[in-house]
């Protein structure tokens, strides 16, 4: 390939097909017509010297040469509009960028709505499209999926990625209102569940990987003892409606249980025993750390979800026992 020669306004075309695997869509993305993103194609096949796609039905198919030119080629661009962007000169409320979010169904009830009412104000041009987290691939998804930033549990992370605190999630113990075998025991929300009752019980968990073990399991292991796990789902909206449903009891992360609880008529209960909080952090790649407006939504996730990191609402006072 002739360097001097080449024309770099189609690495851009090169990587909206990448993204897209459309030139429809790829058209769509950089503001050209059809003909003209397949007239690129032919133009980048000639100057690289590789098909660069396979047309499977509808879908073009990277070659192998073509997927190992996605990631770097994201990077360059990424850095080359960062370079190029005058200082001071961002304005969320012209801005039609586009970001795409990973997270669980946790982020679509307690930051999305609040997330939609602000850019409604401050960024009305600009689109964010929430997906579900990919199980056991949350940083990888920043490489290969097009994310731009993802709100995951805390971990060790590749030194590529940024992150950033959002809250931390204590843990509570959820049932229907009136559940029988709790209040056979004399229970009312706020109170602790009694270990043997809470093994007892019938349990649904939140396992976007359908596996039957989570929290607390490791921690009562270690006591000898372990719960009775009789249903898996992979997003909390649909654990919270099982128990409103049933008499199946969860564990939940306390800020969705007190936003869920009056909704759909569930009372919360004390575990029996402590399990550690679990701090959730937003996470993306270095490259995009200084994009202006990448940066200005990321502030802005940030400052929304700060009123969530509070402990636990304390237990409500029980009048029958204090004689009120």
């Amino acid at each position: 390939m002739n360097f001097a020669s080449f024309d770099l306004n189609l690495l851009r075309v090169l990587d909206a097909l990448l993204t897209t695997h459309s030139t429809t869509l790829a058209g769509q993305k950089i503001g050209l017509s059809q003909p003209a993103v397949s007239a690129a194609l032919g133009r980048l096949r000639h100057s690289l010297g590789d098909p660069l796609f396979i047309r499977q039905g509808r879908r073009l198919v990277p070659t192998e040469y073509a997927q190992k030119l996605q990631t770097p080629l994201r990077d360059l661009l990424d850095k080359t509009e960062t370079l190029l962007s005058p200082p001071g000169t961002f304005d969320p409320f012209t801005s039609d960028a586009e970001f795409k979010l990973s997270g669980s169904d946790f982020f679509a009830e307690l930051l999305m709505p609040s997330l939609a009412a602000h850019l409604a104000h401050k960024a009305p041009n600009m689109r964010v499209q929430l997906v579900d987290s990919v199980p056991d691939s949350h940083v990888g998804a920043l490489e290969r999926q097009g994310i731009h930033m993802a709100m995951i549990p805390d971990m060790a992370f590749p030194d590529w990625v940024a992150h950033h605190p959002l809250h931390r999630s204590h843990f509570v113990t959820i049932a229907r209102q009136d559940h029988p075998r709790l209040k056979q025991a004399g229970l009312c929300p706020g109170d602790r569940i009694p270990l043997d009752l809470f093994c007892d019980l019938h349990h649904v968990l939140f396992s976007p990987e359908g596996h039957f073990q989570g929290l607390g399991d490791a921690a009562l292991h270690h006591l000898g003892r372990k719960r009775h796990i009789v249903m898996t789902l992979p997003v909390f909206s649909g654990v919270c409606t099982a128990v409103s449903r049933s008499d199946l009891i969860a564990l939940m992360p306390h800020q969705l249980a007190q936003h869920s609880a009056s909704r759909l008529g569930l009372s919360i209960y004390k575990t029996p025993l402590d399990i550690a909080p679990v701090s959730i952090k937003l996470i993306w790649h270095k490259r995009s750390d200084l994009a202006p407006a990448h940066k200005w939504l990321r502030d802005q996730i940030v400052a929304l979800m700060a009123p969530l990191d509070t402990p636990p609402e304390p237990a409500p006072s029980n009048p029958a026992r204090t004689g009120a």
